[in-house]
């Protein structure tokens, strides 16, 4: 039996290439395809609803697609900790639907962000620089973001990094204490360096997104997942390590 899905944002980079992996798919089928502004009601009777709008947007069609009983993949930045925070206390206990939150749907970036995160510890000066298209809205990206808090979680009791002079515009927008700087060109798909000072050396772990393909699998594993979604998950990295467990005969969640 194939899963029904609407995609919401559909005539964005996103959401077109969306629309295309499910309908190249066995095991989905592509009920609505809407633009940021179509009418929600057209996604009833879908099984998941992919959600690939706007910031402003997103949390809109999450919470219609809740409060339908329809699990949502959310593809869309913007979703803070703390809108993440307000989104589990708005399903808590309830135990009919699932939210899939994914910053960046390539496998590589997510790699690297992991890889960020062990760093953290051990350096005490670290800064973003990410670079995307010329037409993304938004900035600092969903994934610089996630990359900073991470992070930040992953120094503890460490506490912040050393940024100076971060009262200047220059010196980016901080988050969980470390300056993020963003690029908005032409020419660009997608670009996040992670940079680590320490002493006589310097750490620096990139990822570079050559083409929109590089998020193809982790659509697909996305897709699936939000299938028997319950309550709401964070990351590519998590359901892969979600996986993992099934796998080897450990606990789902």
């Amino acid at each position: 039996m194939t899963t029904r899905v609407a995609v919401i944002g559909a005539t964005g980079k996103m959401g077109q290439l969306a629309s295309q992996i499910i309908e190249a798919s066995d095991d989905f089928e592509l009920v609505a395809r809407i633009d940021s502004k179509g009418e929600l009601s057209d996604i009833l009777g879908a099984d998941i609803a992919v959600d690939v709008t706007l910031p402003a947007v997103s949390q809109g069609v999450v919470e219609f697609a809740v409060a339908h009983g329809i699990n949502v993949l959310v593809g869309t930045s913007g979703w803070s900790s703390e809108r993440i925070a307000a989104l589990e206390r708005t399903i808590s206990g309830n135990l009919a639907v699932g939210v899939i939150i994914v910053p960046n749907f390539s496998i590589g970036s997510v790699l690297a962000t992991s890889f960020a995160a062990m760093a953290a510890r051990f350096f005490d000066s670290i800064e973003i620089v990410e670079a995307h298209h010329s037409s993304k809205v938004d900035s600092p990206s969903g994934t610089a973001v996630r990359t900073a808090e991470l992070m930040g979680a992953a120094r503890g009791a460490l506490g912040p990094v050393v940024a100076p002079h971060v009262d200047q515009r220059a010196r980016g927008q901080q988050v969980s204490s470390i300056p993020i700087h963003s690029l908005r060109m032409q020419g660009v798909v997608a670009k996040q360096e992670v940079i680590f000072g320490g002493n006589g050396e310097i750490l620096t772990i990139s990822h570079d997104t050559l083409a929109p393909s590089a998020y193809e699998a982790g659509i697909l594993l996305a897709l699936r997942a939000a299938r028997t979604a319950r309550g709401v998950t964070v990351g590519l990295d998590r359901l892969i390590d979600l996986g993992l467990e099934r796998a080897h005969g450990g606990p789902a969640s």
